[in-house]
Formats: C-alpha cells, structure tokens, sequence
C-alpha cells in the first residue's frame, strides 16, 4: 500500500444530546480515492469537518496526521493552506459573479490590494481547461447548469493547489450525462497524484472510481475495504453501512387499483423569463387510486416544472390545460387552492422549498394543516407536539424529540420531515419530486414503504425520479418526457431501463426519431 496521505485517529465529536463521532479512525493513502459511505446521520458530513477545520482543534477529541504532520486546524483556510479542501453538496459559488471571479473569491491575485485581471483571467483559463470546461472565464455562474458549476468548484479546488480533495456528494444533482464526466475527471485528478476522499450513497459510482471504502454507522467505523484485494459487493457494503441485509430494497405489492382519480390534460407552461420558450408543451396523463405512476425524463425534460406548475402554477406561466379529481375539472390556480382540492407536493429541494430549517420537526410537519392544530387563530402547541411525535415513531425520524431544530437533522430525516408534513395533510394525491435524492440506502428502502403504504391506502401517487431503477422498482406504470412532452407510457411488466431511454431521448418534434 501506498503511503498514507491522511490520518485520522480515533476521532469522537460530541453536540449536546448527541455523539455524532465515536473514536473512528480513516486512512488515506497517496494518489488514492477512497468513499465513505454510511447512512444519513452516521457522521460522513461531521468528519468531513473535523478534517477541513470546520469544527476546529479543541472541538472534538483524536488526532490528525497529514502527509506525516500532526495538524491542529483553527479553520477552514488553516485546512486550505495545507493543500485540504472540501467542496459541499450545496455549492458555495455566488451566481452573478464570472467564473473567474469566483475560482479566485478570497484567493485573489492582487498585490497591494489591487487585483491583476490578467492573472486572474489567464490562470482561470488554464483551470477551466484542466477541469473540461469550454467557457469563457467571464461567463457568469448563473448561466451554467449544476453539472459545470461542480467542475467550477473543482477548478476553484485547484487553484488552492489542493493535495486533498473531499467532495461531498458531488453527483446528488446531476444527470447521468454529467455525473460520467465528474467521474471522468476525478480519475484525471488521481492520475496527477491528487488525493480524493468521495462521500457517495451511488455504489455503482463507488465501484467505478474508489480504490478503497470505508463504511461508518452510528458515528463509528465498522470497516475499511480495499477494493480490487478483497471481495466486495453492494451487499456487503450496504450490509455494513444499515447493519442488516436489504433484501428487498423495494417493497412488495400486490396492488389494487381502481378507478381514474386524477388527470391532467393537455398542460401546458412557458418559462418565467423566456415566455417565448415552452417548458411543459401539451403533456396529458392520469393516475388511479392506490396507483403509483412514475414520471421519467432526462434534466431539462420538464418534470418538475410540469409538478410545480399543477401545484398552484408554483412555476412559469401556464398557458393551457386542464386539471381533472375523479372526473371533475378543478381549479389549481394557487397553493392554497391546489392543496384544497387535495393535491400536495414533495419538492426535490427539501432545504429551500419543503422546510423551514430554523424551526423543529413539529412546525414543519404542521405547516401546510395548520388549520387542524388551530382554534380562533391560535395554535395548540400541545397538539401539534403530540401529532409531531406520532410521526417522528411511525416515520422513524431520527432526532431527540420534536423540538429539534430541522436544519440538524440528517437529509434523510429532513425527508421525513417533508413526507410527514404532506401526509398529515391527508391529500388524495401525492406528487413526490426526487423523494430520495441525497439520502441513504436504509433510509430510502423506508420511504419506499412509506410510499407503498399510501398507495395501499387508496392514495393517487405521482412519482418523478433521476434513478430509472428507483422507477423500476416502485411504480406501476411510468411516462417519459423530453423537451416538455409525454413521448410514451410504459408498464410494469414490459418497462426497462434501456425502453425508458429510447423514449427520454426521443424528440418532441420528431416523436419517431432518437436524439
């Protein structure tokens, strides 16, 4: 093996209540790539911290060793000047600055205080380079999707002249397409001698690129695996990482669905700034009660924005189309109006849209039913913390008590959190958009349930999802969409990922024809 490039010995870390970190210990060996992997709330994102001085010396108990150096890091740039930098799942670009600008945000080139734009723009060139991109280095970030804007995170990685690189779920948001490229890249990085630890619930990503795993369950190292040495299998590491084998990672069903309960028809959306570019064009399909129908499509293919816009026209600006609830046309001109009738949406950005992460568990899962926890305008606060608790049980959400603060909570138990709040909203149709993005294995197999238990109950559930075996997994039937049109509907039975494919990538305008 070798030589390692990082120690970390026995760290343990501890916030009031909880002992996020239990004498885990990790090594990194030069030139390596090496995942961690655990569920939601195991403590990845927490060593990750201690590592790159967001929690600092003196904050957690263990010792660090890089390149053979004790380290005691004050901060996160005392972590930087050492060569270790972290690029976090919410990126941290500011999106009306160029790219250059933000490569070299608090890393200027400037002498006396007066930055060199020529340095500036000639070194962010050759970085832009480096990482595959073809932009220009004043291109503004705001003008780049979520796959280009990673690979500006990398190049801002790189000008730090980083030894280290730790990217926390880097892929969480990217289509396949840009999720093979990132990859790509971080092999390229490998190959230089850069270092690479990859927080990843992907394993077919871990197996692709990592040289090594370490899992962590419940703040403590359960084991490392070198992969290519030993024998290694999805099985195992998911065995290690939830403490049990997950058999059957999708539920079984034996549905029974019934009548048509939910329709749209003929929907249609342009873009909120561009009214002359369609989003949604003419797309028309049903769901049936205890049915779960999924929505496939590739990014750009309009999914979330035909959800948003049937969840109170939350998106764009709608043109046409009809709604219909068990046969009768109804209004979704709001929210307020959509959740009425009995609609709810699960939105794929948990953190900005479907929480308020300053406030606990029970006021989030209050907040679309307040109505239910209310008299004379005011609310029972005792009620809305036994509801609250009754779903923190039910939904295994992993948190002290109903009074923590959502924002701490792992991204599984925020998920949670979201589905709670809809279900205590008791909706005939449930639109769930990327409902395990982000999140762990153990807790997606319990979301899956979940699902599959509002179905049982006879609720209509539309599902949109980036993973195709997700899809496979758990709907009954699923549509395909490109460029804002239904380009098929297909079974169950007769559903494959390649099928589902040929129909995402299928032109709108030329319905016979793959792109």
């Amino acid at each position: 093996m070798a030589r390692p490039v990082l120690e970390m010995r026995s760290i343990s870390k501890t916030f009031p209540g909880v002992k996020a970190l239990s004498e885990v210990n990790l090594t990194v060996a030069a030139g390596e790539v090496h995942a961690v992997c655990g569920e939601n709330g195991a403590g990845k994102s927490t060593l990750m911290k201690v590592l790159s001085g967001v929690h600092p010396h003196g904050g957690y108990q263990g010792e660090i060793y890089f390149e053979g150096d004790p380290c005691r890091f004050r901060d996160i740039r005392a972590s930087e000047q050492r060569g270790i930098v972290i690029i976090h799942q919410e990126l941290t670009l500011v999106p009306y600055l160029s790219i250059a600008e933000n490569i070299f945000l608090g890393n200027e080139h400037a002498t006396r205080g007066v930055i060199s734009w020529h340095r500036t723009l000639t070194h962010a060139a050759a970085l832009i380079r480096q990482v595959g991109l073809d932009e220009s280095p004043h291109t503004r970030i705001a003008d780049l999707g979520v796959g280009k804007q990673q690979l500006v995170e990398i190049a801002k990685a790189l000008a730090k002249k980083v030894k280290l690189l730790i990217l926390d779920e880097p892929t969480a948001a990217l289509n396949d397409e840009d999720s093979r490229k990132l990859l790509d890249l971080i092999l390229e990085l490998k190959a230089q001698g850069i270092s690479c630890i990859l927080i990843s619930h992907k394993l077919n990503e871990i197996a692709r690129v990592a040289d090594a795993v370490t899992i962590l369950r419940d703040g403590r190292t359960i084991e490392t695996i070198a992969i290519g040495v030993e024998g290694i299998s999805e099985e195992r590491i998911i065995r290690g990482m939830v403490g049990r084998d997950l058999e059957h990672r999708y539920p079984e069903r034996a549905p029974e669905i019934g009548e048509v309960a939910f329709e749209i028809e003929d929907w249609s959306v342009r873009h909120p700034i561009d009214h002359r570019r369609k989003v949604v064009d003419g797309a028309s399909l049903h769901v049936r009660r205890g049915e779960i129908v999924g929505i496939a499509g590739l990014m750009g293919a309009g999914r979330t924005e035909l959800a948003m816009s049937v969840f109170g026209r939350s998106y764009g600006r709608w043109t046409g189309g009809r709604v219909r609830l068990h046969g009768r046309e109804i209004r979704t001109r709001t929210v307020p109006e959509a959740i009425g009738h009995g609609i709810a949406y699960v939105t794929e950005d948990r953190k900005q849209l479907g929480l308020n992460l300053n406030d606990d568990i029970s006021r989030n899962i209050s907040l679309s039913s307040l109505g239910k926890v209310a008299r004379r305008g005011w609310v029972n606060r005792h009620e809305e913390a036994r509801i609250a608790e009754s779903f923190r049980r039910t939904m295994n959400i992993k948190a002290p008590s109903v009074f923590a603060e959502t924002g701490k909570l792992s991204g599984g138990n925020q998920q949670k959190v979201v589905l709670s709040k809809w279900i205590f909203a008791e909706p005939e149709v449930l639109i769930l958009d990327e409902p395990t993005r982000g999140i762990d294995i153990g807790a997606k197999a319990e979301i899956y349930t979940v699902i599959a238990e509002l179905a049982a109950q006879g609720k209509t559930v539309l599902v949109i999802s980036s993973e195709l075996p997700e899809l496979l997994g758990l709907c009954d039937r699923i549509y395909t969409m490109a460029e804002g049109r239904i380009t098929g509907e297909v079974t169950r039975a007769d559903a494959t990922q390649e099928s589902l494919m040929r129909l995402m990538t299928m032109s709108a305008a030329y319905p016979d024809k793959q792109v």
